[in-house]
């Protein structure tokens, strides 16, 4: 049985005239006829009643009528289907993300992705960037959002944003009544800082500056998040170094201060297989590259 003779018994169904269905189907009447006949072998029952001057559907032909358009109707909706997943309009992306993305990069690229990509399911995992490098390896997601710089000649990256970094400290914080501090104003504060695990690289740069401004910060908590963070400044406990998006929290007891002079600075990068052909990678990557600018997607290769 093949698709063709399933249109072209629709066809004489809809028409019962077998001259009428030739012309629609742009062919000839003798094939037609032999390829419905031929169905009717093949199935072993009557479809059509036929008389020189009339035909009509049989009992069964009425039943396999309605069943065959369902099947057409699928067999469309199916071709659709593989036509819009070609095109990057339909699928499933895996995304892994920090938590800090969520400030301001993540939901401005997803919302234009979704506006643009309704029927492709995003899945998102919270995990840190050496989580994300994992997982990126063992094909757990598709595409990261990642604190660089990284180093891994498998993973290609590609910054999206870099801003420095503010301090946090409690609303009745002495330093919470100045316009700016410098790093050496947190000389005698105790820090509480994001693990360095889970972003070593930022970890390393404000110890880095610290020691430039003379001292070595008195680190009272490690945390795995920069949300806990705040929480824990407006608790009173301590103070911290932050990157600015992080003033978007706005928590009620907590002030956010510019630090002058050479401050710690954070990137962000989306991170993706190199080898990675998927459409719908590239089609995240052009939504990303129309909003953020026109950057080179490119392997960046640097200190993990």
């Amino acid at each position: 049985m093949e698709l063709r003779q399933l249109e072209y018994f629709t066809v004489v169904a809809e028409e019962l005239h077998f001259g009428r269905a030739a012309i629609r189907l742009q062919m000839t009447q003798p094939p037609l006829s032999q390829q419905i006949l031929q169905l009717e072998r093949e199935l072993g029952v009557k479809l059509l009643k036929r008389t020189k001057r009339h035909v009509e559907l049989t009992s069964a032909g009425k039943v396999f009528l309605q069943e065959i358009r369902r099947v057409l109707t699928q067999l469309e909706r199916a071709k659709d289907a593989a036509l819009r997943a070609e095109r990057g309009m339909l699928g499933r992306l895996v995304l892994g993300f920090v938590g800090s993305a969520t400030f301001d990069i993540l939901p401005i690229i997803v919302r234009a992705f979704q506006e643009q990509f309704p029927s492709v399911d995003l899945v998102f995992h919270e995990m840190p960037t050496p989580m994300q490098i994992e997982a990126l390896h063992n094909k757990d997601i598709d595409i990261g959002f990642v604190r660089t710089p990284v180093v891994d000649p498998l993973i290609s990256l590609w910054s999206v944003h870099q801003e420095t970094c503010i301090a946090v400290v409690p609303k009745l914080h002495p330093l919470a009544q100045r316009d700016s501090i410098s790093m050496g104003d947190l000389s005698t504060e105790r820090f509480i800082l994001v693990e360095r695990e889970v972003w070593p690289s930022w970890y390393d740069d404000i110890l880095s500056k610290c020691r430039d401004a003379g001292f070595s910060p008195i680190i009272r908590q490690h945390v795995k998040e920069i949300q806990t963070i705040v929480g824990l400044v407006a608790a009173g406990l301590c103070i911290s170094i932050v990157p600015s998006s992080t003033a978007k929290l706005h928590a009620r007891d907590v002030a956010y201060v510019t630090i002058e002079g050479e401050a710690p600075h954070v990137e962000m990068s989306i991170a993706w297989r190199t080898d990675n052909n998927s459409i719908l990678v590239e089609q995240f990557l052009d939504t990303a590259t129309r909003l953020m600018g026109n950057y080179d997607k490119v392997a960046v290769l640097s200190d993990l």
